[in-house]
């Protein structure tokens, strides 16, 4: 389904009658609703292989990050209205998040357990796990992305709700 036919579903459903489509219907996509996603930038890397050489400040830490072709690195802001959620989806690489204000409930796909994170937690979303997101406050929720993924493919695969959902 293109994002425009979703974005009229949406708008035409409302939010409360959305979520009830998307309980009865699970094998179709599910948009989300008060989830705004704000790209910061986009970067378009060429392989690359970067290892961090230990210090003796931090003795114990270590990174190492390699791509083996082109990878567009996105960093984005995500806003979450209280009651608003992202719909089921994955991503194409990992996902670094941390929860910069209120809190949201994050819920896996495979067996739909929830953890929910506060203000400066941090959490990754591993790439092609599906999963959802909801504000379960009375707050907005203010999220910051880092999501590296290979060149070209977009921030965001739509997916089914699963059967756990159900």
């Amino acid at each position: 389904m293109s994002n425009n036919r979703k974005l009229m579903l949406g708008t035409v459903l409302g939010g409360s009658a959305l979520a009830l489509a998307v309980l009865v219907a699970p094998a179709a996509a599910t948009p989300g609703s008060g989830f705004a996603p704000g790209p910061i930038v986009v970067g378009d890397f060429n392989p690359f292989h970067t290892i961090s050489h230990k210090d003796s400040r931090w003795p114990d830490w270590d990174l190492l990050f390699r791509t083996k072709d082109r990878t567009d690195l996105g960093v984005d802001v995500l806003t979450v209205q209280p009651g608003g959620y992202s719909g089921w989806h994955s991503h194409a690489g990992p996902i670094y998040v941390t929860v910069k204000t209120g809190s949201v409930t994050w819920y896996r796909g495979a067996d739909c357990a929830a953890q929910t994170f506060y203000v400066g937690d941090t959490y990754i979303e591993q790439a092609h796990t599906v999963h959802f997101v909801r504000n379960e406050g009375s707050d907005v929720a203010t999220l910051v992305a880092v999501a590296p993924r290979p060149h070209g493919a977009p921030g965001r695969l739509d997916a089914p709700a699963p059967e756990c959902a159900s």
